[in-house]
């Protein structure tokens, strides 16, 4: 986990106060299109990846304030690619995590905006603005508010996989995993106490806040996890890829998030092998 050095602690708390207006400034732009029966399209060919006006129109709103106010920071968003991708600060933005629950009504899509400094997360900030939630990681710490009351996140801490409380966004082989992943992520949940589906990001603010414990995932790029990192860990929880290694270092960008090193530790037992 990168550390903030005390030199730096103003600099994020004007950093945190931007990411907040960001969440703000998309949350115009997906919530006037939500449930609002808008156009949907594929931008995947055979496969369904669904893109809304909803997911252009945030990207484009936080593209133009980043740009206006730290126009040496680059950006990097699931819609509209890099820019400045070499800078040493970069927001890394998915304005709709969740297109799929977003265009089903299902309010358990988020935008994610996470700051990365030398490539490395160091703030990540997940808003889910129907149910007025939102996080906020920082090194060494991670809030949580929902109408107005914040609170600090706690990961549950539970350390046995047979009281876990599991998610993933989509099990099926067809989907996001392979099928040695499917038959992967199979084994955890015969081993886990209850499975829970469909949540994307979303899975990862309930880890943060200990209502969910486990989350295994599969097919996710950059823009999917850079803003989980910093909250997850902030909220004292572990997030890697299957094999321990830090995120980035699998072309097939599995995540596992954890309660605790040694939920972890179990999980990663059964899918290191894959």
């Amino acid at each position: 986990m990168v550390r903030v050095m005390t030199a730096d602690a103003d600099l994020y708390k004007e950093f945190s106060v931007f990411a907040g207006r960001l969440a703000d400034a998309a949350r115009a732009e997906t919530m006037s299109r939500f449930r609002a029966g808008g156009e949907v399209t594929n931008k995947a060919g055979i496969w369904f990846d669904p893109v809304t006006e909803a997911d252009r129109e945030a990207e484009r709103a936080i593209r133009r304030m980043v740009n206006a106010v730290y126009p040496r920071h680059g950006v990097i968003g699931e819609e509209f690619g890099a820019e400045r991708a070499e800078a040493d600060y970069r927001w890394v933005i998915d304005p709709v995590d969740g297109t799929r629950a977003f265009v089903c009504g299902v309010a358990t899509w988020a935008t994610l905006i996470g700051l990365e400094k030398a490539g490395r997360p160091t703030l990540g900030l997940i808003d889910q603005p129907f149910s007025d939630e939102r996080w906020l990681g920082l090194p060494g710490r991670a809030t949580y508010r929902r109408r107005g009351i914040e609170s600090e996140c706690r990961a549950s801490g539970v350390a046995d996989l047979k009281r876990a409380r599991l998610s993933t966004t989509d099990p099926r082989r067809e989907a996001y995993f392979t099928g040695d992943e499917a038959e992967a992520f199979a084994a955890i949940a015969a081993k886990c106490q209850v499975a829970r589906f469909s949540l994307d990001a979303y899975a990862y603010g309930l880890l943060a806040i200990g209502e969910i414990d486990l989350v295994v995932e599969s097919s996710l790029k950059r823009h999917d996890y850079s803003a989980l990192v910093p909250v997850v860990e902030g909220a004292g929880g572990i997030i890697t890829g299957w094999k321990g290694e830090p995120l980035g270092e699998d072309a097939r960008g599995r995540v596992v998030a954890s309660a605790s090193p040694a939920l972890h530790k179990a999980a990663l037992a059964i899918l290191a092998a894959v």
